[in-house]
């Protein structure tokens, strides 16, 4: 085994030694195909978050299942949903939801408070601030913010698609330090343990490396969006903010309690050198506006914590605007950097592979020397837990 993961179970600490936990909740627990809301389940949630708030943790919730709930109540056929099928049935399922959450939070003396969030939202950073505006209003007023993608607007070009990596972005923006996925899996293995046999559990898991990363497979059940790999996602923008992940079954009553109980689950550590939240509100776009091409010295540079310099880029890809995240492409094909961009695309364009010294000549005016500052950049390597940019 390597460094990054580990078959040996260090104890974990008790949920409420945590003081921000973010928990997700797939679709196929909450919502059967046939019956609708599993409310014994909810039920056993909501006296899981009840225990925990009593001892001063602070709970935010990430759901699924509108939409599954939703074509429940309007009867919609088994399968895939054309687009205005499932904004129509996340219409109608969000009600239900709320009013459950509402409902069984309430029977504990809590207050459930709903956020439906759009890719745009965390995207853009004065609705980012906004939203983090609003949750952080409702955790001081004790109430618990249960949150979802706003499916009846969201399109496929504007969405997360997952609530795994939604929950890992509402995790980092509100500074939680434990982001809980429960699912239809119990944890991590070393290959899909339904194709597998031989696939060993994983307890702990130290850094999210390219080898975890092959341990993936695809999504379990048609309510579910992701699979391991949109989880693993999830961890590696979770990890590098400093918190803390846990992926465990939520199929059994009481999910949370069973946990602390010792019952399978897999944690990701925080990584020991956290990158700071700007950079990681800057590695969380999940669409970079354009790819910047870049030779092996600048990659050099970049892992040395220098900044990006117009000499090191070999080509430009995007109709980017100052400003916009945009990928660093290395010279074998991977991203090794993600930052905002100093210049619009065009003049990107013009500068690329020229010298500092060229560049106020090239464009006519005096210009920045580096083509993304180094605080305004993240490289791949600090995202596993290692040097930043």
């Amino acid at each position: 085994m390597t460094a990054a993961l580990s078959e040996h179970v260090a104890r974990p600490k008790p949920l409420s030694a945590y003081r921000r936990i973010v928990v997700k909740i797939g679709s196929s627990l909450l919502v059967d195909r046939k019956a609708g809301l599993k409310q014994e389940w909810l039920d056993s949630l909501g006296a899981d978050i009840a225990a925990l708030t009593a001892q001063g943790v602070e709970i935010m919730i990430v759901s699924s299942g509108a939409i599954a709930l939703g074509r429940t109540v309007l009867g919609m056929e088994k399968g895939a949903l054309r687009l205005e099928k499932s904004q129509a049935a996340a219409a109608v399922g969000q009600i239900a939801l709320a009013r459950a959450y509402s409902e069984v939070l309430g029977r504990h003396g809590l207050t459930a408070g709903q956020a439906l969030l759009t890719l745009a939202d965390t995207e853009e950073r004065r609705r980012y601030l906004n939203a983090r505006s609003t949750m952080t209003m409702l955790l001081k007023l004790k109430a618990v913010p249960v949150i979802n993608e706003n499916d009846t607007v969201a399109t496929s070009e504007i969405r997360y698609g997952d609530n795994d990596r939604l929950a890992a972005r509402v995790a980092t923006m509100m500074g939680a330090d434990l982001l809980v996925l429960l699912s239809d899996v119990d944890g991590l293995y070393t290959a899909p343990p339904d194709k597998d046999p031989a696939a060993r559990f994983l307890p702990v898991v130290e850094a999210i490396t390219p080898e975890i990363d092959a341990m993936a497979g695809a999504a379990a059940s048609e309510m579910s969006r992701g699979g391991m790999r949109t989880k693993l996602e999830a961890g590696k923008m979770a990890t590098a903010a400093g918190t803390s992940m846990i992926i465990a079954s939520g199929a059994r009553l009481h999910p949370l309690s069973a946990i602390d109980r010792g019952e399978r689950a897999t944690l990701f550590l925080a990584s020991r050198h956290p990158v700071s939240a700007w950079k990681i509100w800057i590695h969380g776009h999940l669409e970079p506006a354009g790819r910047l091409f870049v030779d092996q010295g600048a990659v050099a540079a970049l892992h040395s914590g220098r900044s990006l310099l117009a000499a090191g880029v070999r080509a430009v890809e995007g109709a980017f605007e100052r400003g916009d995240t945009v990928a660093v492409i290395g010279p074998e094909g991977g991203e090794v950097a993600r930052g905002l961009v100093a210049y619009d695309a065009c003049d990107a364009v013009r500068i690329a592979g020229k010298k500092s010294g060229e560049i106020a000549a090239i464009l006519g005016h005096e210009a920045r020397a580096a083509m993304i500052h180094r605080d305004d950049l993240v490289v791949r390597s600090a995202l596993m837990g290692m040097e930043s940019g």
